[in-house]
């Protein structure tokens, strides 16, 4: 049963990362933030941090890593929405 449970959060860890790849890339690559929400984005960014944290006081390698991973590409996708929106 716990192989199971294990098998769900990575798999869920996996599913979830993958999909915000996609967008990330995109934005990143053509650095254009014009679509996001400077608001949405930052407490999206918050969102996935308290998970992390949570991840590590927990101890689940599947929360730390999915988390990880989002909130580095988070962050960076904020610092450009930051950057446009001041000039």
């Amino acid at each position: 049963m716990e192989q199971m449970v294990s098998f769900f959060g990575y798999f869920a860890a996996i599913l979830t990362t993958l999909s915000f790849l996609p967008q990330a890339i995109k934005t990143i690559k053509e650095k254009n933030t014009e679509g996001i929400s400077l608001m949405m984005y930052s407490l999206f960014t918050a969102g996935v941090l308290m998970w992390l944290i949570y991840g590590l006081f927990i101890k689940d390698i599947p929360i730390i890593v999915a988390n990880l991973i989002t909130f580095i590409l988070a962050v960076t996708i904020l610092v450009f929405k930051v950057r446009d929106s001041q000039g």
